[in-house]
C-alpha cells in the first residue's frame, strides 16, 4: 500500500511560467546555502508564486516576486553556521548577528548585476507594516508590496517547518498566528519616529489582505490533499472487496470435502492475490487494509473539519 504524499507547495503554479531559464543562475545560488535554507526558500519561493496569483497580480510581477522570494534569504550565506543552525533560542546578540542577513543578502545582489533587480526580496522580507520590523523599521507607505507578500509567505513556511506538518491537519493555528501578526499590538517594539506613532499603531505587521488570501490558498490545497487521499481511499476499499472474496474462497476451500473443490478455491485466491499475498497471511493483510482505510477516512474528516475552522476565521 503506498502512502500518498502532499505537498503544501504545489510547484503547478511555478511550472505555469517560464522560469526555468530565468532562473538558473538565481536557482545556482541557492545552493550554495544549507539543506534547511535552501528548501525553505524554495517554499516560500513556490507559496509567494501562488499568493501573487490568487491576489492577481500580472505575470511580469509574479515572475519577479518569485525569485525576489527565492533570495529573501541569501544572506544567510554569511552567519557564522553555530548561528544559523542553533537549535535552540539565539541569544540578543546572536539574533542581532541573524537580523543582518536582510542588508549582507542586500548587499549580495546589489553587486550582482543578475541578482540586482532581486534585491528587494532580502532587503524587505522582515519589515512590518507598523515599523516594528528589520533592518529599517520602514513602515507600510514603504514597504513595496513584494516585501509584504514574501513576509506572510515566509512567517507561514517558518511555522508549518517548525511543527513538521505532513498533513493540513491542525493548521488553523498556524493561520490563528498569522492572524495575530496582523493585529495592532499593544506594546509594539516601535523604531519609527514618534509623528508616525499614532497612524502606524493601529497597523499590526503583517498585510491583512495578504494574510486573507494565504486563506484561499491554504483551502484550496486542503481540499487537493481531501482529493488525493479520498483517491487512496476508494482504492483500497476495492482491495478491500478483493480481499474479502479472497477470504470467502478460503473458508469454502477450508470446508471443501472433494480436492476438486479445494482445487478451484485455492485457484480463486491465487487468481485474486496481489504480490506477496498468500492464503496463510490473508487475514493480516486484510487487518492492515482495514486499518488504513479508517485511518485515511477520519483524516478526510478531520480535513473537513479543518476547512470549516478556516472558513470561520477572521482577518
Amino acid at each position: 500500500m503506498k502512502q500518498p504524499e502532499f505537498d503544501f507547495y504545489d510547484k503547478t503554479s511555478l511550472k505555469s511560467y517560464n522560469l526555468d531559464k530565468t532562473m538558473r543562475y538565481q536557482l545556482d545560488m541557492l545552493d550554495t546555502l544549507d539543506v534547511f535554507t535552501r528548501k525553505h526558500c524554495e517554499n516560500v519561493a513556490a507559496l509567494t508564486c501562488r499568493l501573487c496569483e490568487y491576489l492577481h497580480c500580472n505575470k511580469g510581477f509574479t515572475e519577479y516576486c518569485t525569485i525576489c522570494a527565492y533570495l529573501h534569504d541569501i544572506g544567510k550565506l554569511f552567519i557564522p553556521p553555530a548561528i544559523l543552525q542553533k537549535p535552540s533560542k539565539l541569544t540578543e546578540e546572536e539574533f542581532a548577528v541573524m537580523k543582518t542577513h536582510t542588508t549582507l543578502g542586500y548587499e549580495m545582489c546589489m553587486k550582482d548585476l543578475k541578482l540586482r533587480p532581486y534585491a528587494a526580496g532580502p532587503l524587505y522580507h522582515h519589515e512590518a507594516l507598523n515599523g516594528s520590523g528589520y533592518p529599517q523599521g520602514l513602515t507600510k507607505k514603504d514597504i513595496p508590496y513584494e516585501g509584504q507578500i514574501i513576509r506572510v509567505a515566509d512567517e507561514y513556511d517558518a511555522i508549518v517547518s517548525r511543527r513538521q506538518y505532513k498533513s493540513h491537519i491542525g493548521i488553523s493555528d498556524t493561520l490563528k498566528i498569522l492572524i495575530d501578526e496582523t493585529k495592532p499590538s499593544i506594546t509594539p517594539n516601535y523604531s519609527g519616529t514618534l509623528n508616525h506613532l499614532a497612524e502606524d499603531a493601529k497597523l499590526g505587521k503583517s498585510n491583512p489582505v495578504i494574510v486573507r488570501t494565504l486563506f484561499k490558498v491554504v483551502i484550496d490545497d486542503i481540499g487537493y490533499e481531501i482529493t488525493c487521499t479520498q483517491s487512496y481511499v476508494d482504492a483500497l476499499s476495492e482491495d478491500i472487496k478483493r480481499l474479502k472474496q479472497m477470504k470467502k474462497y478460503k473458508e469454502k476451500m477450508e470446508k471443501a470435502k472433494s480436492e476438486k473443490d479445494k482445487n478451484y478455491y485455492a485457484e480463486g485466491i491465487k487468481v485474486l492475490a496481489k504480490s506477496g499475498e498468500t492464503a496463510e497471511n490473508l487475514e493480516t493483510i486484510y487487518q492492515e487494509y482495514v486499518e488504513a482505510y479508517q485511518t485515511r477516512k477520519a483524516i478526510i474528516d478531520n480535513l473537513y473539519h479543518e476547512i470549516k475552522i478556516i472558513k470561520k476565521l477572521r482577518v
